[in-house]
């Protein structure tokens, strides 16, 4: 059996992208540089060259993927303050995704870095307990400890009634900022 060919340089970027346009899942590091045979920080560097060319790839806790707009489609889009505990996290995202809603991002003001902003990009509870997973394996923090608990979220969703919603029930759970 021979060895596989390394993919290089710029029809490697080529592949990575057209891999993220057609894929509906994220793909991970690990998984695109299998495709590539290439290392995956291979992989990272690649994917921050396409981002400096404004292709519009973002990365999760379950990997990159490509934000495909939905000609026709009109996304409604707002910003939410919250504060909660961090033992809170699950239950605040898992009433958004609930309501129909996609996280795209939590957001802090940090007193010395400024704005702060991490993708999160859920929207079903299974992508939900994935990222708490992903926070518990690595034993990262999240952005919230370091304000005591205040943080912004960007959320979508296809009208404004169900942002209104998702809005309501983290009111009724006491988890809005107004």
């Amino acid at each position: 059996m021979a060895e596989q060919k390394k993919v290089l340089g710029e029809e490697r970027r080529a592949l990575i992208l057209q891999q993220l346009k057609d894929s509906s899942e994220p793909l991970t590091g690990s998984e695109l540089a299998a495709k590539t045979n290439v290392s995956r920080q291979v992989i990272v560097g690649d994917i921050t060259l396409l981002k400096a060319k404004n292709e519009p790839i973002i990365a999760t806790s379950q990997g990159y993927i490509y934000l495909k707009t939905n000609s026709g489609t009109v996304v409604f889009e707002r910003t939410i303050a919250c504060k909660h505990s961090p033992e809170d996290t699950e239950k605040e995202l898992n009433i958004l995704v609930d309501h129909g809603v996609l996280v795209k991002d939590v957001r802090i003001e940090h007193t010395v870095y400024g704005d702060l902003t991490a993708s999160v990009m859920v929207s079903n509870r299974q992508e939900v307990k994935q990222f708490i997973e992903n926070m518990q394996t690595t034993k990262a923090s999240l952005l919230s400890e370091l304000t005591g608990g205040i943080h912004l979220h960007t959320i979508t969703g296809s009208s404004n009634q169900i942002l209104d919603q998702a809005e309501n029930a983290l009111r009724k759970e006491g988890f809005l900022i107004e």
